[in-house]
């Protein structure tokens, strides 16, 4: 399914149904439709169209969803790239992908000229706000094959360096539509979203919307938690979607001043969240469902827990998304059953199709799948599967912690800190120790009234973790870092660790 006919599909269905709202803008699936095509004309035009790589450096905003239909409308490739993205970085993006064209915001285009003067591959600029407006508002009418690439998403792997996870059609379609499936998506959705389109979970709020013929409400950042939660009461909104550090904060607001009647569900992906967590937002949320997630770039969804799930399984993040299969492997690769640890493995055509440019890399993680159009994915995290079949996430292979010839799981400490009264946010990392390998350090975001002190907080864990997974140090602070896309950034933790 060419990604292009979610809009198309909705604007022949609905054409007068509102698709996007952001904040006082509201276009129909008309409208846009037809702003997409003047785009694509105009990158045509330009003679940017099959194989090209059109970059978009944009935050939340109709100009982003406008260039993103209009990119994959001309055949060509988008890379999505974070709208905070320094310039240095962005020009090492820019010529990493070979995009041949860029769409920001000007004052964005102005700070970044040096470094876009010294992109070999860069022939045009496109302001976002001044994008093309003239031409033709019809489809141009090429046939997109669905394994064509759709779009590099960039992640940075353990050493850093930026990867292009290249998409496609076909598995960024089939991710759509499994979503689209659990979450009962429908025409009369009105989903809110603050996460960066350019980020896999952010994307994931956009196709499905479009698909099922929903509302989009577009908000720049969560910033300000209290207009987030005005802005979900006065749209009607009836789905919102999470990390953990969005819930934690939206959790410390009186919701009862809100009216969130209309919500239908909430979803948690980016990040496993704690079960401290999940009973505060059952609680706070009695009559939604919640959704906890696992996904990666690499595959954008693996699994879902099912709401009627929740309560009787709280540190699950439940079984494979439809239309996929999951399975864990051992150290050989080979398969392990029920109540054992080892690698996740999802296989399935949402699967990416490698990483851009990283032949050996893109084998190292990928293999062949079980039917054609399918690739296995081995994900780098490792998961538990219980008796019946349920996952629960451990860590992610490169962050457990060894201390004491033991192995210890950031997830499982954290968990536990999450779950001492008064503790708001908490991250553990592993730091180096010469006499035990590593030890476990912790970093607290506590409530003002609490109380707590470091020992306070040794004592919670020591009653609750074995002796090698008590970290050895905690260390308070006002907020924990995050990253762009609003996960807890821990590499800053680490240097912040290493600058003392």
């Amino acid at each position: 399914m060419p990604l292009a006919s979610l809009l198309e599909q909705s604007a022949l269905r609905t054409p007068e149904q509102t698709a996007l709202s952001c904040g006082d803008v509201h276009a129909t699936y008309a409208e846009l439709d037809a702003r997409a095509n003047r785009f694509a004309h105009a990158l045509l035009e330009r003679g940017l169209g099959a194989g090209e790589r059109v970059a978009l450096c944009l935050e939340n905003t109709p100009e982003a969803v406008v260039s993103l239909f209009g990119a994959w409308k001309a055949g060509s490739a988008v890379v999505l790239l974070n709208p905070g993205t320094k310039p240095e970085k962005l020009g090492f993006l820019l010529e990493d992908s070979g995009a041949r064209a860029l769409v920001a915001a000007q004052r964005k285009l102005e700070q970044s000229e040096a470094v876009l003067q010294r992109a070999a591959s860069l022939r045009e600029r496109f302001a976002a706000e001044a994008l093309p407006q003239g031409g033709s508002s019809a489809a141009p009418g090429r046939a997109i094959a669905e394994d064509e690439l759709a779009c590099l998403l960039y992640t940075s792997g353990s050493t850093g360096t930026p990867k292009g996870v290249m998409h496609s059609h076909r598995s960024l379609g089939s991710v759509t539509r499994s979503i689209a499936q659990y979450l009962g998506a429908s025409s009369s959705d009105v989903v809110l979203s603050v996460l960066p389109l350019s980020f896999g979970y952010g994307l994931s709020q956009l196709l499905p919307t479009f698909l099922a013929g929903g509302r989009l409400v577009l908000e720049r950042s969560f910033a300000f938690p209290q207009l987030t939660l005005q802005r979900l009461a006065s749209e009607r909104a009836t789905g919102f979607a999470m990390v953990p550090t969005i819930a934690s904060l939206l959790l410390q607001n009186d919701l009862s001043r809100f009216d969130l009647s209309a919500l239908r569900y909430l979803t948690n992906a980016g990040a496993g969240i704690a079960p401290a967590l999940l009973a505060r937002l059952r609680t706070q949320f009695p009559a939604v469902s919640i959704f906890p997630m696992y996904g990666q770039t690499e595959c954008i969804r693996a699994s879902y827990l099912p709401p009627e799930e929740v309560e009787r399984r709280p540190d699950s993040v439940g079984k494979g998304i439809p239309g996929q299969e999951t399975w864990i492997v051992d150290e050989r690769g080979e398969r392990l059953g029920p109540g054992h640890t080892g690698e996740l493995v999802v296989c399935g055509e949402h699967v990416m199709l490698g990483y851009w440019k990283q032949p050996e890399e893109s084998a190292r993680k990928l293999r062949p799948g079980q039917r054609p159009g399918q690739r296995a994915l081995l994900t780098g995290d490792l998961f538990r599967v219980d008796e019946e079949g349920w996952y629960h996430f451990v860590a992610r292979k490169d962050d457990i912690i060894k201390t004491r010839g033991e192995k210890v799981s950031p997830r499982e400490v954290e968990n536990v800190l999450l779950a001492l009264e008064g503790v708001l946010g908490a991250a553990v990392v592993g730091v180096p120790d010469e006499l035990l390998g590593q030890v476990v350090r912790a970093f607290v975001v506590k409530r003002a009234d609490s109380g707590l002190d470091e020992k306070s907080v040794l004592r919670h864990c020591s009653r609750a973790l074995e002796d090698f997974a008590v970290p050895k140090r905690v260390e308070f602070l006002d907020e924990l870092p995050k990253t762009p896309n609003s996960k807890i950034d821990k590499q800053a933790l680490l240097e912040r660790i290493e600058a003392k």
